[in-house]
């Protein structure tokens, strides 16, 4: 039987990155280790909510009268289009998302009486 190498999808490798990169800020900034595993898991949780929000989907008709190097061709440009959609969409949805985690690890702050970090 054949050797099966599996690699983390670059999602997985993103968030992975993303929480080492939160902890380290968080760390020197004097937070515990629980504040670090709330902030990481309200991140990794508010992005695994709106992730599917990248996920376009849909099709089109197409005249009889386009041939197949035509169709071909149609369905390279939009795929390029939705690319590039999808790529500022990410930026914005990232955003949101630091935006809002911030905010959540603050109001947590603020429920253990240690006030904003």
């Amino acid at each position: 039987m054949a050797k099966i190498l599996q690699f983390p999808s670059s999602r997985i490798q993103g968030m992975s990155f993303l929480e080492d990169r939160l902890r380290e800020l968080l760390r020197s900034k004097g937070a515990d280790e629980e504040l670090m595993d709330f902030a990481a898991n309200t991140v990794k949780d508010i992005y695994q909510s709106n992730v599917e929000a990248e996920n376009y989907s849909f099709s089109l008709n197409l005249p009889d009268s386009i041939d197949e190097a035509g169709a071909s061709q149609l369905q390279a440009q939009v795929e390029q289009g939705i690319g590039i959609i999808r790529e500022e969409n990410h930026a914005i949805i990232v955003r949101l998302i630091a935006e809002l985690a911030l905010a959540q690890v603050q109001l947590f702050q603020l429920q253990r009486g240690q006030g904003p970090g």
